[in-house]
């Protein structure tokens, strides 16, 4: 098993979505997140004066996945979410060693 974190732009949470739904994937934890990347923020001017945004806003999605699914699932969201701009986000990939449903005790591929 494999967790999938992706660092979107807020406006693209909704297409990266239909993208993963139409794959099949079942379950998705989002947060609202903020940082900075290579773009390190930038400034913005409010009622004449000039403020920097050190902290971009974005979205993290994470999403556990089967080995076999990591690729579609990666190419899912990079496809519906790049823009060729810059601060488009990251893709991380990062091993499970168990994952364990709460309710019915149900451990690894069948937890999912």
């Amino acid at each position: 098993m494999k967790l999938v974190t992706a660092i979107i732009k807020p406006h693209k949470l909704e297409e990266a979505k239909e993208a993963l739904q139409a794959l099949g994937v079942q379950g998705l934890t989002v947060s609202e997140v903020r940082g900075y990347g290579r773009q390190r923020g930038h400034t913005e001017i409010y009622r004449g004066a000039e403020y920097t945004v050190e902290f971009v806003p974005k979205v993290k999605l994470e999403i556990l996945t089967g080995d076999g699914d990591v690729e579609a699932v990666i190419d899912a969201i990079i496809s519906r979410t790049r823009s060729g701009q810059v601060g488009d986000g990251k893709v991380f990939v990062t091993p499970v060693e168990r994952a364990v449903r709460i309710r019915t005790g149900d451990e690894d591929a069948d937890a999912l």
